[in-house]
């Protein structure tokens, strides 16, 4: 290894020291080294910017602003208020549509806020029917990392998959989507057995729940209709892109201007909504990486990799799976994703067929979140409004639940990628 390769290395492994530790702000950590490499000459300005993956920058950017806009029309406490009195007040079922609810509003917004949605909401239900919100919660905090896996939008490592592998949202759906339902099923399954059997409340809270007028959530009804509107032509956009031949940050970006053009909402307040540390953290993060990428890190990683497998696509496949789920268990999935992206073209430049490594890759980063309490932003967030509620989730009971569950994910994510690239 010469001077260049081990400075990209370090500065590598110092970010990622940083962000485990917590002593240091992940994005001051990414910020830091990025700055490193262009002042050690590792990279100069011009190849550092390079490096920077613009595409998925702009599709966060754009749905953040959207999501922004859209909120202040009340459409999601509205949504969470007619589910819990379609299931009639029952604990289960308004469980299981709360579950679902997340699961498929995580599939097209960011999974935290998805959580700062309709969280409160279930714990405002589950107080009137006076019973403890926790397994409300645990459920929706696995039903965001799940959901969010089934799209290209629906978490921050499947845009920047679909970026760099080329990948559209419909691939995302016809791929990672199937495995969702599944999973999403045997989620369900299993949550019926351990908490639905015991939630017994009685019928006169029931009914208190039937009293909520779901119609006093909505703020402005006239962003309502916009919102509804704009959220089909979104839908639609993601799922026609590659088609119409427009790139998602396109489409992100176009939707979040439209909005804040018919909104008549405060743009200040809502270009504050923008979780800017986080774009900063990805824009410092693209740079670490490229730093290795430059001095040829990555593609001598890559040939380990191959080597390890001795070349078995299916080998490599499972490694990548269970190896990117248990380390996003424990650190955040998109230092990993990052590293693995560069690592799987450098293989797809040897010749190899990568079309089951990005699947692999996919599925356990994203899954993988649910492992711990810290596994995922979502679930560090939630379990924060749980706390500030009055009920508290601990890391161990979570894990309890968190982790089987996990694993359960990925052993239904490792047959089913068996089955489909067999």
């Amino acid at each position: 290894m010469d001077t260049m390769q081990i400075l990209s290395v370090v500065v590598f492994v110092l970010v990622m020291a940083a962000i485990i530790s917590e002593k240091v702000h992940r994005t001051v950590a990414a910020v830091t080294g990025g700055v490193l490499l262009v002042i050690l000459r590792v990279l100069d300005v011009d190849q550092a910017v390079g490096y920077i993956d613009f595409s998925t920058i702009g599709v966060l950017i754009g749905m953040m602003l959207f999501v922004a806009v859209v909120r202040n029309s009340g459409l999601f406490e509205y949504m969470a208020i007619k589910s819990a009195k379609i299931a009639k007040g029952n604990p289960w079922k308004i469980m299981l549509l709360f579950t679902i609810l997340t699961a498929v509003l995580s599939a097209f917004l960011d999974n935290v806020t998805t959580v700062l949605l309709v969280g409160p909401m279930a714990i405002a239900i589950t107080g009137i029917l006076g019973i403890d919100p926790v397994p409300f919660l645990l459920a929706q905090i696995l039903a965001s990392n799940i959901g969010g896996t089934a799209t290209l939008i629906g978490d921050p490592p499947n845009i920047m998959i679909g970026s760099q592998a080329g990948l559209s949202f419909m691939d995302f759906v016809g791929n990672t989507g199937i495995a969702v339902v599944f999973i999403m099923a045997a989620l369900c399954v299993c949550f019926y057995f351990m908490f639905g059997k015991k939630l017994i409340v009685e019928p006169d809270k029931m009914a208190a729940v039937m009293q909520l007028d779901e119609n006093k959530s909505i703020k402005d009804h006239a962003l309502l209709v916009k919102s509804v509107v704009m959220i089909v032509v979104v839908v639609f956009g993601f799922v026609f892109h590659s088609s119409l031949g427009v790139d998602s940050c396109i489409i992100a970006l176009g939707s979040a201007t439209i909005m804040l053009l018919i909104g008549k909402q405060d743009t200040e307040e809502i270009v504050l909504g923008v979780e800017w540390s986080t774009i900063l953290f990805f824009t410092g993060l693209f740079v670490v990486v490229g730093g290795m990428q430059q001095t040829g890190i990555i593609t001598m990683l890559g040939n380990a990799l191959v080597e390890v497998t001795g070349g078995n696509a299916m080998l490599l496949m499972l490694l990548i799976l269970w190896g990117s789920a248990m380390f996003s268990s424990v650190l955040d999935n998109i230092p990993f994703v990052a590293t693995m992206i560069p690592l799987i073209l450098a293989m797809q430049a040897d010749g190899m067929d990568v079309t089951a490594l990005w699947w692999a890759l996919s599925l356990g980063a994203c899954l993988g979140g649910n492992g711990t309490l810290i596994g995922a932003s979502a679930n560090v967030v939630l379990s924060g409004i749980s706390a500030k509620h009055g009920h508290p989730i601990t890391f161990a009971r979570y894990l309890r639940v968190g982790f089987p569950m996990m694993l359960m994910s990925v052993a239904i994510s490792t047959v089913y990628l068996l089955i489909r690239f067999h």
